[in-house]
């Protein structure tokens, strides 16, 4: 697990890895708002970075930041606030672990859209496994409130349904209105259970009280 101490303080000392590490950490640093801290980081081995440069990856308590380096100098960096985290995986092998990152491209509790990956391989184990393990309490707490979300939105529209019907199926028999909104209602809610936002019980009772509405 990374030491904690070996980030950069206040005077810009940075213990526990070489120079270049050393920069590459302070960069990170200087590019976080106030009140963000640095969780852990990952760097990738020596091993790994034959034909350029090493890679990091930060978790901080806002997001997760991947950097690459160029060659002659300079840093890249890939952030993804923990929000907008869709999935996080880590693999594990013999000289070093691999962490896969899948984020929405839509802003703030996107439940759809685009998804956009970042994949970076031969980390450090220990430090790969501390990031994954900020990365994965994050996503399931932003996975919850992408799904309470969620919930909030199908009972928004299961409460106003009849008034959009009135306007949307204009010149529909009721009965028919009814039941076109009801289906609909119905693959929103198969829809949440399919991405996992809600669970099997939750959707048999959602379902329950769509039919029983009609």
């Amino acid at each position: 697990m990374s030491d904690l101490k070996s980030f950069p303080d206040q005077t810009g000392s940075t213990g526990g890895e070489g120079p270049r590490i050393a920069k590459a950490i302070d960069f990170v640093t200087a590019l976080l708002v106030p009140a963000e801290t640095m969780d852990a980081y990952a760097v990738q081995r020596r091993l790994f970075a034959l034909l350029h440069r090493r890679s990091l990856v930060f978790a901080t308590s806002g997001r997760f930041i991947g950097m690459t380096r160029g060659l002659l100098g300079g840093f890249t960096p890939q952030d993804a606030r923990w929000q907008d985290v869709q999935d996080v995986s880590i693999r594990v092998g013999i000289f070093g672990s691999e962490l896969t990152l899948k984020a929405f491209s839509a802003p703030d509790l996107a439940t759809s859209g685009g998804l956009r990956t970042v994949v970076f391989g031969g980390l450090r184990k220990e430090e790969a496994q501390s990031v994954y393990r900020i990365c994965q309490t994050q996503e399931q707490a932003w996975r919850e409130k992408r799904r309470l979300r969620e919930m909030e939105e199908l009972r928004a529209k299961s409460g106003g349904i009849h008034l959009g019907a009135s306007q949307d199926l204009a010149g529909t028999p009721p009965a028919q209105a009814d039941h076109l909104n009801a289906t609909a209602r119905l693959q929103r809610a198969k829809e949440m259970l399919e991405k996992g936002l809600i669970s099997d019980s939750e959707y048999e009772t959602l379902k329950a009280r769509i039919v029983a509405s009609l």
